[in-house]
């Protein structure tokens, strides 16, 4: 029978009306009560779909399916559905829908799971709201930090308020993770957020690795002063010194280029903020990335070595804080392998690529083997409401994905002893 196209078509585009902004916009900050509309139009489908339902500690949604035998490891699979501030419709949406949609789908067909499946939608993976992210599936293999229910967003409010708003007991955060030996596997499906899939001319494509991410918050003070009076070598400007660190981001970047390694300041806010008072204080964030590990931490040394220098040049003081620090991760290749015959079998091109964004995968991948399948997008267009992928890529993906999850599904057993002979051989 295949995916229900028609379906998967329509709960994308419904749950897009959820936190719409403009024409094709939508905002979903993590949390708030257009992420939990959304999350409660989400669990009615999984509902629908015959899983049992709940909302754990952390706020993730988790629709469970039994298998014959309820003592196997749970075979995970999802993505999220909080979106950036301007962001777009498919972001993580997509690979909640489409897991959904195999699940229903093998349902309906009276597929047999040998083993139990879960169906989830992350709790705030973009980290946008509260300046960190990949919450829910932190939360999920216990890797929480202390004081990060202290973390505030741009209204003050802290995210130990917004669990409490959503009817959570921020004490009872540490519920939430799973025994490692709970977990099989993890598969996910997401828009690409790039431009390779769009180059090569295929609707999706299989994952290899995710980049590990290192988020750094940036803090120089230097003096207020009269911007007409005061002349400029005596100034102790906060913000020129945070210009002249973008500069120096993007010099340390580009030395390293075509390697996959990407560096940006994103966010940057100055005090007090006026038009004649130098700028006294500039906080800034810097996301630093590569598939390279060792790359990454050369990258990251050489930024250090010139932040400080840019300090003592212009008389700053200098605060760096570190937000996340992730390692590469790899994708199974024996879930790669999977994906490729499936692929061959539909008769469809699905390169390889690696990921630049982190994904809610990524710290799964800690406790268990995962893999994942790209989506094109227009343009390598997202975290923008111009992010745009067609129809017929979204059921594209959603076909493979199905195929693999059905492959996986109905063989746990086997692939399961396989993987432990292997790790006994390696």
């Amino acid at each position: 029978m295949g995916v229900n196209t028609a379906r998967l078509t329509r709960r994308v585009h419904e749950l897009a009306e959820i936190g719409r902004i403009g024409k094709t916009g939508v905002r979903r900050l993590a949390h708030s009560k257009k992420d939990q509309e959304g999350m409660a139009l989400v669990e009615s489908w999984m509902k629908e779909t015959g899983l049992a339902t709940r909302i754990d500690e952390v706020g993730n949604l988790i629709g469970r399916l039994e298998g014959r035998d309820s003592s196997l490891p749970i075979f995970m699979l999802g993505s999220h559905i909080d979106s950036q501030p301007y962001g777009g419709r498919f972001d993580g949406a997509i690979g909640v829908l489409g897991a959904l949609e195999s699940v229903q789908t093998l349902v309906e067909e009276e597929h047999t799971f040998e083993g139990p499946i879960e169906v989830i939608a992350f709790s705030d993976e973009e980290g946008s709201r509260f300046n960190k992210g990949i919450f829910g599936s932190r939360g999920l293999i216990g890797e929480l930090e202390e004081g990060e229910l202290e973390r505030e967003d741009e209204d003050g409010i802290t995210r130990r308020q917004a669990l409490e708003e959503m009817g959570l007991d921020p004490e009872r955060v540490h519920l939430a993770a799973y025994d490692p030996e709970q977990l099989f596997a993890f598969l996910e499906m997401h828009i690409e957020q790039g431009p390779v899939l769009e180059d090569k001319g295929a609707a999706v494509g299989i994952v290899t690795g995710i980049s590990g991410p290192l988020w750094l918050t940036v803090t120089y003070k230097g003096f207020a002063g009269h911007a007409g009076s005061v002349p400029m070598h005596l100034r102790r400007d906060a913000l020129l010194g945070a210009s002249e660190a973008t500069t120096a981001l993007n010099t340390i970047v580009g030395k390293r280029q075509p390697a996959p390694t990407i560096g940006t300041v994103g966010n940057i806010k100055v005090f007090p903020n006026s038009r004649n008072i130098i700028p006294e204080e500039v906080k800034f964030t810097v996301d630093l990335r590569d598939i390279d590990l060792e790359r990454r931490n050369e990258c990251e040394s050489e930024l250090r070595v010139e932040l400080e220098a840019i300090a003592a040049r212009h008389g700053l003081e200098l605060d760096i804080q570190e937000d996340t620090n992730s390692d590469p991760r790899y994708c199974a290749e024996w879930i790669q392998s999977i994906m490729a015959e499936q692929a061959g079998r539909l008769k469809m091109e699905a390169p390889k690529l690696m990921s630049g964004p982190f994904h809610d995968a990524m710290p799964i991948s800690k406790v268990c083997d995962y893999g994942m399948i790209f989506v094109r997008c227009k343009d390598g267009i997202s975290h923008n409401p111009l992010e745009y992928s067609t129809d017929e890529d979204i059921i594209e993906g959603t076909k493979l994905y199905y195929e693999t999850v059905k492959q996986i599904a109905g063989n746990m057993k086997e692939y399961q002893l396989k993987h432990a002979a292997d790790k006994i051989n390696s």
